[in-house]
């Protein structure tokens, strides 16, 4: 997680303040609140992710990161997939997110995934763009994810 808060500090242009962040991923993705997985490779950490149960119908996709010695393999679609399934799993049915504006692969990886534009529906002040995906009622195949924990 700290590797991931620096990078936010380096590449957003206000920094990024991790104060509370940890206590957030100790308790908000925590079943039954939601689920927090561990990207793993070799027993290295190199990318986590959360899904949080908003309600009854969604489901909110936090703290992605993949490290940036890994981008470009598809590590983030396998992710992005497998919280999906989870969020499938728990019976939502939408999931939604948000983003900074420098985060721009990722938004990009976003909307190539099916996710589109909506109004802003919390209060980060780092974000910049929202998004959200409906999903189907029926949990598709899991797909690979041998280098995810939870």
């Amino acid at each position: 997680m700290q590797q991931y808060f620096d990078e936010l500090a380096a590449r957003f242009k206000n920094g990024f303040d991790d104060t509370g962040a940890l206590d957030e991923a100790a308790t908000d993705f925590d079943p039954p609140s939601g689920l927090f997985v561990l990207v793993r490779r070799g027993g290295e950490a190199i990318g986590c992710g959360a899904v949080q149960f908003i309600d009854i119908a969604t489901a909110e996709i936090k703290r992605m990161w993949i490290s940036s010695a890994v981008r470009g393999q598809g590590l983030g679609k396998r992710l992005l997939t497998h919280l999906e399934f989870q969020a499938r799993q728990a019976n939502r049915t939408r999931t939604v997110l948000d983003t900074n504006e420098v985060l721009t692969q990722a938004i990009a990886m976003y909307r190539s995934l099916g996710y589109t534009a909506i109004e802003r529906y919390n209060d980060n002040p780092y974000a910049h763009h929202w998004f959200e995906k409906q999903l189907s009622v029926e949990p598709t195949q899991q797909t690979d994810t041998s280098l995810v924990t939870e």
